[in-house]
């Protein structure tokens, strides 16, 4: 009789098991494959990245934890802006963090080359320049501040030696530049064979994509 009312309860069991949505784990502990609702970037739990494929920005201990005090370039340990700094995730996880750099009292080559860092842990690019796992600084070539034209972007290893250089746009639109911030996609698909909104890095109003390659 035992053995009768054991087998009769795993059945019950397996029943209800077969009943239950599917889940996988994403935005949140358990989200349902179907009928997922759509979450805004801020929404996402630290430690959990969007399954919408765009970029995240993450704040809080994780932030405090990524961006360092200085940033090592051509033999300079140069101090970090904290205040305009951003820690990213793309798509698949990958950690990035951006920010500007004080040179204040450094040579003139080094205040004239760089004006911020990138620590990447994920293929990505930025303007089009194919970046991998690294450490970069980078810089800024203005025009006339009155000019309509963007500005030139460049990158460099952390020897100093250019990995690339990239045209700017100038959003005259924004109400209130900052002197860094990124500016998020929407995570919707560009085209059907897929590919996502990429996100924006400003510099003031100037602007360049960051994209998961």
């Amino acid at each position: 009789m035992k053995k009768t009312r054991s087998i009769a309860g795993l059945a019950l069991i397996g029943a209800a098991l077969c009943v239950c949505q599917e889940y996988s784990f994403g935005q949140s502990a358990l989200v349902p494959l179907r009928g997922r609702p759509h979450r805004a970037p801020h929404d996402v739990p630290f430690g959990f990245v969007s399954g919408e494929g765009a970029f995240v920005q993450v704040s809080g201990k994780e932030f405090d934890s990524a961006v360092p005090k200085d940033f090592y370039l051509e033999g300079n340990a140069i101090p970090t802006e904290k205040r305009n700094a951003v820690l990213l995730k793309t798509p698949a996880g990958a950690r990035v963090v951006l920010a500007l750099i004080d040179t204040t009292g450094y040579s003139s080559q080094i205040k004239k080359k760089y004006i911020g860092m990138a620590i990447v842990e994920g293929a990505i690019s930025v303007g089009g320049v194919q970046l991998g796992v690294g450490s970069y600084g980078f810089g800024l070539d203005r025009p006339a501040p009155d000019s309509s034209e963007g500005a030139r972007f460049f990158l460099y290893n952390q020897a100093g030696e250019k990995v690339g250089d990239c045209a700017t746009k100038k959003d005259a639109q924004i109400k209130l530049p900052r002197p860094l911030q990124v500016v998020l996609g929407k995570g919707e698909p560009v085209n059907r064979n897929g590919g996502f909104q990429p996100a924006r890095l400003y510099l003031g109003r100037y602007w360049v994509e960051l994209a998961e390659r």
